[in-house]
């Protein structure tokens, strides 16, 4: 392949980096108070769920993130955190993607009725897809220095 600059795999780091500082920027602006404290998140997540067009969407959100809004408030704002870490990094990048990707999915059905919403999830696993099948963790990773998905 050849690039005016970097050559392909490199260009595939910047790409996996690039979904990385995404995710953390998801994170940063996240209200942490707000959803750790008062349940802002969770609760938004609710009325979004209760109102959804496909009812499979309320009924796994009552079964599954109700019963443990605190839990689940941590898991969302964390995970957040967590993608961006390991994939600016580098670090356990096909777990980091697929999680990723899984997590982008989620949003996008919660949010199906919002078009900004779908665009932004809809390009970050695009992205994910991008960076796992093409491996983007063979270069500028610590998977790499380690020695790990090769």
């Amino acid at each position: 392949m050849q690039t005016i600059w970097l050559g392909g795999a490199e260009w595939l780091a910047v790409l996996r980096m690039g979904l990385g500082l995404w995710w953390l920027e998801s994170w940063r602006h996240k209200d942490k108070k707000g959803w750790f404290e008062r349940g802002t998140g969770i609760a938004w997540a609710a009325d979004v769920a209760a109102a959804h067009r496909w009812k499979a969407v309320g009924t796994g959100f009552r079964l599954i993130v109700a019963p443990h809004p605190k839990v689940m408030a941590h898991v969302v704002v964390y995970a957040e955190l967590a993608l961006g870490l390991g994939l600016v990094t580098g670090f356990l990048t096909p777990v980091a993607l697929v999680a990723g990707l899984l997590l982008n999915l989620l949003y996008l059905v919660l949010m199906i009725h919002d078009w900004a919403e779908q665009g932004q999830n809809a390009m970050m696993a695009l992205i994910s897809l991008v960076a796992l099948f093409a491996m983007a963790w063979q270069t500028w990773s610590l998977d790499a220095a380690i020695g790990l998905f090769l």
